[in-house]
């Protein structure tokens, strides 16, 4: 390459400015990342604040909901189906609905450590599976509930206004024994 006349000598290869030119390039890439930091940063909390939530959440309302079922309601309706075809219709429907509360509370105990590490920000896998998994498992066990179950629950325990009075009572009790407990442990 030949020099012009006004120009020294190396500097028409232009490397020395080519140097700041790609360290610009590099802080801009840099200062790129840096402008999507909020909104990850923000994700980041928010995946924080629902797997805590969510650990919260099954312990306390879906195992408990699984707990009332099974200790009240399943009792309760299989007490009160007339012998026979109804009451084996019942069991068959209960016993279907306890396995898929086993099952659901193992799918969510597989993935709680993830949940759990989330929570607290540090680094996990989460398999997106078997989130997808347990969510379909769990609209599906609500639907057939709410669908096969609860009508005919209905049907049985409203032929005597008791049995439904019988339920209602021992739900309150599940429910204001542990608040009372709670309440008058200090005195206890």
């Amino acid at each position: 390459m030949e020099s012009k006349p006004d120009q020294p000598t190396g500097a028409q290869d232009g490397a020395p400015l080519d140097r700041f030119s790609d360290c610009h390039a590099g802080i801009v890439g840099q200062l790129q990342a840096l402008d999507r930091l909020p909104a990850l940063a923000e994700a980041a909390a928010e995946a924080r604040r629902i797997a805590g939530e969510l650990q919260r959440f099954f312990e306390h309302v879906i195992v408990e909901h699984h707990a009332q079922e099974e200790k009240s309601l399943f009792p309760a309706v299989l007490a009160a189906a007339m012998a026979g075809e109804e009451r084996a219709r019942v069991k068959g429907i209960v016993d279907r609905l306890i396995a898929e509360h086993r099952e659901v509370e193992a799918a969510w105990r597989r993935m709680a450590p993830a949940l759990k590490a989330i929570a607290k920000g540090r680094d996990a896998t989460l398999d997106g599976g078997a989130v997808h998994e347990l969510v379909a498992r769990y609209e599906a066990h609500a639907r057939y509930e709410e669908q096969a179950f609860l009508p005919l629950s209905e049907q049985i325990l409203g032929r005597d206004d008791h049995h439904m009075a019988a339920l209602g009572l021992s739900l309150h009790m599940r429910d204001a024994l542990p608040e009372a407990l709670e309440r008058f442990k200090r005195r206890l």
